[in-house]
């Protein structure tokens, strides 16, 4: 078994080929890896029902007949969880579950050649930018007049908006180029008629998402152009949340933080990414800024908003990353008390510039590592939820659950961030907005009652 993924997948199956039914082409789509990868899969959910092609996501009825896998490749764990899952659905292949299996997205893309050989049964492989072969396999045509039209994968009253694809940094651990290629930017014309399409079918928040929000605009109109397509946003009747992810913190547009101020639909919220805090890690990992830098720049942020939340995100265990590193990490995170602290183990991935240096430091070690800084984000994340109680904060409901329903502020994203606990005797509508007093904090969490 090659070594570009881990090797504790499971067996190859033997095959007996068998046809499962004559009747009606049921697609499942099973999506792997983060939003961008969604909303690849809501694109091409959205191509196959224009085409009069029957879709699900990650059904459990086992009712359909074809399998796409949307994979991801990021660093290893996603690769050895795509692998496994094409491996599953193959097996169900074999025993006559299903007719075909399809594969798509970055692990595809970045290692096609490989599966080719190690996972013959696939019936094709396809590689990110490969819609339109997707279509071909199914005699269905690329309908150019359903750009930005989609299959909500996400519930009805939130989804997620790429605002471009690709990324043209160079920081030495990421793989993205690899598999997404250079930054290509959307006009602002055509998110702003998806925004619109997306508020009439009941979104009331959208998260702008890209390898690298601040590049936005460079290849098309010339000159970072984030500031004004928020603008834009904002000015769409009925999208009550704007929501920012992934923004890069080199050569910051400061714009982009007047944006938010000026805005009330645009939430005081910033997903950005640092990844280290000491500057011989920092120059390694080829990010462009120091750690200087960096708290200069988190200083304006909050200077000009006061209580925005940034959250970032953060890697152990680089190679060369010492304990005095490690110090200096949590001297940086104490001191700059981020609302969100997110953090991944190192992981060597070949075609980086960083897997030229020796990956010195056990996977265990590394564990151990991320668990040392996120102890200490814990401690501040309980704090600043303390500081919360007996105050009131607009929450959005996503769900109901266990009998209670389950909320976030403005400064809590799908998913990654904290929620809000509502104990309400009334019903709440999902993706209503309520007004909530905080009652109880917990080190990630919030709990109250609607006023």
């Amino acid at each position: 078994m090659c070594k570009w993924y881990t090797v504790n997948c499971l067996p190859l199956p033997t095959f007996n080929m068998k046809t499962k039914s004559l009747h009606r082409d049921k697609v499942n789509i099973i999506t792997l890896g983060c939003s961008k990868n969604m909303v690849d899969s809501e694109v091409l959910s959205g191509q196959l029902i224009a085409n009069e092609i029957d879709v699900v996501h990650e059904s459990a009825k086992k009712d359909h007949n074809i399998v796409i896998v949307n994979t991801c490749g990021f660093i290893e764990k996603a690769k050895e969880e795509s692998v496994n899952t094409i491996l599953q659905q193959v097996e169900l292949k074999r025993r006559g579950k299903i007719d075909k299996v399809y594969v798509t997205g970055c692990l595809s893309e970045r290692y096609k050649n490989n599966l080719e050989t190690e996972i013959p049964e696939v019936d094709a492989y396809f590689g990110t930018m490969e819609l339109p072969m997707i279509l071909k396999q199914f005699e269905a045509d690329y309908k150019t007049d359903l750009i930005g039209e989609r299959l909500l994968i996400t519930p009805q009253h939130y989804a997620y908006m790429k605002i471009s694809e690709g990324c043209n940094r160079t920081c030495s651990f990421c793989a993205i180029p690899l598999m997404r290629g250079q930054h290509i930017s959307r006009p602002i014309e055509s998110l702003v008629d998806e925004a619109k399409r997306l508020v009439d079918r009941g979104v009331k928040e959208v998260m702008l998402i890209a390898q690298e929000l601040t590049y936005y605009g460079l290849d098309i109109y010339k000159k970072r152009e984030l500031p004004k397509l928020l603008h834009a946003l904002a000015d769409v009747k009925g999208l009550e949340w704007i929501r920012l992810h992934y923004a890069y913190p080199s050569k910051f547009p400061i714009e982009i933080i007047d944006a938010i101020k000026e805005r009330e639909n645009i939430c005081n919220y910033l997903d950005m990414p640092l990844q280290h805090a000491a500057n011989k890690m920092l120059k390694l990992m080829k990010r462009q800024i120091t750690r200087e830098e960096m708290e200069d720049l988190v200083g304006e942020i909050r200077n000009r908003i006061p209580d925005i939340c940034l959250r970032t995100t953060l890697i152990a265990g680089f190679p060369g990353e010492t304990r005095d590193d490690v110090e200096e990490l949590k001297t940086f995170i104490t001191k700059m008390r981020f609302d969100r602290v997110g953090i991944f183990t190192y992981s060597h991935e070949e075609g980086t510039s960083a897997h030229d240096l020796e990956d010195n430091i056990p996977a265990e070690e590394k564990e151990e590592r991320a668990q040392e800084i996120m102890e200490v984000q814990q401690e501040i994340s309980l704090e600043k939820n303390q500081e919360k109680l007996g105050k009131t904060f607009k929450v959005i409901i996503d769900k109901k659950e266990a009998g209670r329903y389950l909320g976030r502020t403005e400064f809590d994203s799908v998913e990654v961030d904290n929620e809000v606990i509502i104990q309400s005797k009334k019903r709440l509508a999902i993706g209503e907005f309520v007004q909530v007093k905080i009652t109880k904090a917990f080190d990630y969490d919030l709990e109250g009652e609607v006023v």
